[in-house]
Formats: C-alpha cells, sequence, structure tokens
C-alpha cells in the first residue's frame, strides 16, 4: 500500500517527532511511503480567517501535491479536516470541485488510517505511565474520528490511560482564534490546564499540534511537570 505523508505546518516546524513516528508506524504495517516536496500549509490559517480567495492559493497547491497518491495520511485531524472543506471552497469550478472530492476520499488521520483502513488496534507499542487524552474540536467534530485514538492506546502496553474531566471542551487554540480573541482563549486553556491536573497523569496525549503546542505552553509555564506528546509518538515506542 502507496501512502503519502501530509506533515502540516506545525509537524514540520514544531513537531518533527510526530512525522518521524508516523512514517516508522506506516512502514511497519507494510506501507511504502513517500513525501511530495511541492507541498505547503493546507490553507486553513486564512479560510478560517475570511480571505477564501487567497485560501484557494494553498488548497490548489495541496491537491496538485498529491494528485498522484494512493492515500494520504496526516498526524494532524484539523489539517485532515481542512482538506475534507476543499470540495466546498471550490464548488464555483466543477474541474477543481471534483479533483477536491477525490483528494477527501484518500485523505486520513492517522489513527484513523490505522484503525480503518489497516485494521491496526494494537501497533505493538510498551510505555510505562499514566496518561489522560485531549480530544481536538475539529478531529472529532468536523472530521469525526472518535474511537480510533483510543482503542490504539488502550493497547499500549504499561500505559495506564486516566479520562480527562470535560475533555470535549476546546483548549482555546481554535487556529486563529487565539491570535483574534487572546483573552477569551488564555481563560480556556486555563480551564484545560486545570482539567489536566486533576488527574494527576504524566503524560498529556494529543493527536493534533495545534492543542498540544497550545495546553503544552500553559503547563510548562505553571512548571506542572506534565510531558506532553503526540500520540504517534507513543504509539511507536518501544
Amino acid at each position: 500500500m502507496n501512502v503519502s505523508l501530509f506533515i502540516t505546518c506545525l509537524g514540520d516546524h514544531f513537531y518533527p517527532n510526530a512525522g518521524r513516528a508516523t512514517v516508522e508506524l506506516l512502514e511497519r504495517f507494510d506501507c511504502d511511503v513517500d513525501f511530495p516536496a511541492s507541498q505547503t500549509c493546507c490553507g486553513q490559517p486564512a479560510f478560517n480567517s475570511g480571505y477564501h480567495e487567497d485560501a484557494k492559493k494553498a488548497v490548489k497547491q495541496t491537491i496538485t501535491a498529491f494528485q498522484d497518491s494512493e492515500y494520504v495520511v496526516t498526524p494532524s485531524g484539523s489539517c485532515a479536516a481542512m482538506l475534507h472543506e476543499y470540495s466546498h471552497l471550490l464548488s464555483d469550478d466543477k474541474e477543481w470541485e471534483q479533483k477536491a472530492e477525490a483528494l477527501a476520499e484518500k485523505t486520513f488521520e492517522v489513527t484513523e488510517f490505522l484503525v480503518n483502513v489497516l485494521g491496526v488496534q494494537d501497533t505493538g507499542a510498551r510505555f510505562q505511565g499514566t496518561a489522560t487524552y485531549h480530544t481536538s474540536c475539529h478531529m472529532t467534530r468536523l472530521l469525526g474520528v472518535k474511537d480510533a485514538p483510543m482503542k490504539l492506546l488502550e493497547n499500549v502496553k504499561g500505559l495506564e490511560m486516566i479520562d480527562l474531566p470535560n475533555k470535549h471542551d476546546c483548549c482555546g487554540f481554535g487556529g486563529t482564534f487565539a491570535v483574534k480573541m487572546p483573552q477569551i482563549s488564555t481563560e480556556m486553556v486555563q480551564e484545560k490546564a486545570d482539567c489536566v491536573r486533576e488527574t494527576n497523569a504524566d503524560i498529556l496525549i494529543g493527536a493534533d499540534a495545534g492543542c498540544l503546542m497550545n495546553i503544552g505552553g500553559k503547563l510548562s509555564r505553571e512548571k506542572s511537570g506534565v510531558r506532553v506528546m503526540h500520540i504517534t509518538e507513543v504509539l511507536n515506542h518501544q
């Protein structure tokens, strides 16, 4: 099975280990992974800010970069959800709309791909510790990926999972929301950090780099001692 890695902006600049872990996981389950070098931002920041015409430039570049891919897999539910929005954005151009629909059909967040496409629920990972899991908004509410991460984490040997209070609440990042509404965002991430500390978990796990960066930054500034990890790093741990 041939898979193209969509690394995303935050993955490329801040979470390269998540990208590396994604590749190693896919290769472990007999996927041939390539990396289209012409990929760039998915266009979500411009799209969310209302600059739809500017977003279309990035959207068309992404579609072109992955047009020959059999599958596209990304360690980001948020960016995967954005790729599924392309056809709506390009609905005024039937040719590009069809290309967008084709890309959406073959694009998956990594845990969704492991569980629902490859049929994997146990990656063979071992990790000693207690952890809690943050469910990101775009991944669960827009992309609809809810069960796959927990199915995989439940089979990590040595890992004790603790339910996160108010787990469905937004962390306050929301892409450009954190920039436009910093005061509200700060209060939201404070509530999320309080919930994380309430679990007494050693590790906070998430599947979206934006959420991890936001919550992790708050936990770090509070010197909480909680380690923040992308889910692929845990699933790939031996």
